[in-house]
């Protein structure tokens, strides 16, 4: 077993850095979505797992997953750390069952759930491929006209 190169104080900082919003694959993705011309919203908290984006008009629920928080099945990114293996195979089934409950729970309020993995977000070309397959491809659904928000 290899021991942590980093002290338990310096390890502890530099987990509490790591950012669950606004992280860079999703901004790429964001980025690729608006220049397809898809318009959404980020982290509607009305919904359960608070997706990273949502397109109403479709009603897609989108998640930007890490490959390695979230266990992306063959990626390289999703190795399993050295130490404390029970640790992380509890974190990581945690992560992977909540996942699970968050996806069944989006589709019996209607919606439709859909994952881009981080190591999907990398080139530009085909994250806009990517995103046509599993976004573009769902119909827009007709708008409801019964309560817009307005008084």
């Amino acid at each position: 077993m290899m021991t942590d190169s980093l002290t338990p104080d310096a390890r502890s900082r530099n987990m509490a850095k790591i950012r669950s919003r606004d992280t860079g694959p999703e901004i790429r993705v964001r980025s690729a979505a608006h220049e397809l011309g898809l318009r959404f919203r980020l982290y509607r908290r009305d919904l359960p797992g608070t997706p990273d984006l949502v397109f109403p008009s479709r009603r897609v629920a989108l998640f930007v997953h890490g490959c390695f928080w979230h266990r992306h099945p063959g990626c390289r990114f999703a190795s399993t750390p050295k130490s404390r293996v029970d640790f992380w195979e509890a974190k990581f089934e945690s992560n992977a069952s909540r996942d699970l409950r968050k996806n069944e729970a989006l589709h019996a309020a209607g919606w439709k759930s859909v994952t881009i993995w981080e190591c999907e977000t990398r080139e530009p070309d085909k994250l806009s491929g990517i995103i046509r397959d599993r976004v573009m491809r769902l119909p827009v659904l007709p708008q409801d006209r019964g309560n817009r928000g307005r008084s």
